[in-house]
């Protein structure tokens, strides 16, 4: 039986932010965005628990410091379509924005479906053909032309957009299928890992300090015994590990059986024990407890560290032992966690890894391998910090891939 077909001049693989503002922003209209699921922006729906906060405010200096070490690579889609064009693209259609106290930008009404409905909108409104319910299984590329396959049809077009994100919550459809297109067209794949995630701690004993926070720790990444990387940020102990934006946004790069210490003192373990002496000398009267409440270390957690450490609360200054005092100086400025395993695609928000940014123009989204080949968002090996770094990534990124298409013309 044959196929039924039909030539486009663009077509979008992908109905999240990054595909529906390609589409959005194509001027040649004979385009079609096919979307694996019967409807569109699933996870757009739940991103900041159904707030959608799509952007943060803020130079564009300081998003590139939210993207990791392939933060580079987003320097001009982030400079050509920044946070305030984006504001102000919502803004033009009917949606005011506010922001919160940490500079999070979220639609007025704080609901995810007046975001989706707005690009859903601007879809119909330029005639973009919407294929819904139709999973691509493959493309392929000839002479001039891509042929893009589903279960009962075959479409042919000049430019192809692939803009179907990771595999982080794939109950909304996000299940890696654009790493596979990819591949089938030459492009190399850094490996995928959940990013943007709690982690699971080993031989973990500090359920009961369960939702006990701490800003700003200083967190040291460790592997195969060496540091590799560090980070300040808060964290939050949760039932099996530890949670928080400090460790959700440096999760990008641990790894399975990785080591981490926190500080949650602020200063080194030389300083601490050399102003634990000093203080030792001049008021050695004064209570253990006393002495690191001024630390700011809640309570319960210096408790349980104390105890571990096998010292008192109570017990004076100048009667702690020597290898309690060292054993004090590593739990409190550099305590161990092993990492057991990153949470699951399950939930985490985005996905690390993706389609080889050295493969990719940084400026048109193009490949570099196949001419009229373009990427738009999470499916490229670039991710961001919570706050609404990777939905702006991914509006930059798709603005970028329609203006390349619009200027190349055919």
């Amino acid at each position: 039986m044959q196929r039924p077909e039909r030539r486009y001049t663009t077509i979008v693989i992908g109905g999240g932010p990054a595909g529906l503002f390609t589409a959005v922003n194509l001027q040649d209209y004979n385009s079609l965005l096919i979307e694996k699921g019967d409807k569109a922006g699933r996870k757009l729906l739940i991103s900041g628990t159904g707030q959608c906060n799509f952007t943060h405010s803020g130079s564009m200096s300081d998003f590139l410091r939210h993207y990791g070490t392939n933060s580079r690579f987003l320097k001009h889609a982030l400079h050509a379509f920044n946070n305030m064009d984006l504001i102000a693209f919502f803004k033009d259609a009917g949606i005011e924005s506010i922001e919160d106290k940490n500079g999070k930008i979220f639609p007025a009404s704080l609901k995810a479906a007046d975001i989706l409905n707005t690009l859903l909108n601007a879809c119909s409104d330029r005639n973009i053909s919407f294929l819904r319910g139709s999973p691509v299984i493959s493309v392929k590329h000839s002479g001039d032309t891509f042929r893009v396959y589903t279960s009962d049809s075959e479409f042919h077009c000049h430019n192809l957009v692939i803009a179907t994100g990771g595999k982080s919550y794939p109950s909304t459809g996000s299940t890696g299928d654009g790493y596979r297109f990819a591949e089938m067209l030459g492009h190399t794949i850094v490996e995928p890992k959940p990013a943007l995630c709690a982690i699971t701690i080993s031989d973990y004993k500090m359920a009961a300090l369960s939702g006990i926070s701490i800003p700003s720790a200083g967190i040291s990444l460790f592997q195969n015994g060496v540091k590799t990387n560090e980070h300040h940020g808060d964290i939050v102990f949760t039932l099996k590990g530890l949670s928080g934006p400090g460790i959700i946004d440096f999760a990008r790069y641990m790894h399975d059986g990785d080591l981490l210490k926190i500080n949650f003192t602020g200063i080194s373990q030389q300083v601490f024990v050399q102003e634990f002496v000093s203080c030792t000398q001049k008021s050695g009267k004064i209570p253990l407890q006393t002495w690191l409440k001024l630390f700011n270390v809640p309570k319960n957690l210096l408790r349980y560290i104390i105890d571990e450490a096998g010292g008192l609360s109570e017990q004076p200054m100048a009667e702690i032992q020597k290898k309690v005092r060292t054993r004090l100086s590593e739990l409190l400025c550099a305590y161990p966690f092993q990492i057991e395993k990153l949470s699951g695609y399950k939930s985490a928000m985005v996905t690390a890894g993706g389609v080889a940014l050295n493969e990719i123009s940084s400026s048109t989204m193009e490949s570099r391998l196949v001419r009229n080949l373009y990427f738009a968002g999470e499916v490229m090996d670039i991710d961001g910090d919570t706050g609404g770094y990777n939905i702006q990534a991914a509006f930059s990124t798709a603005y970028a891939a329609a203006c390349a298409i619009n200027s190349a013309g055919l």
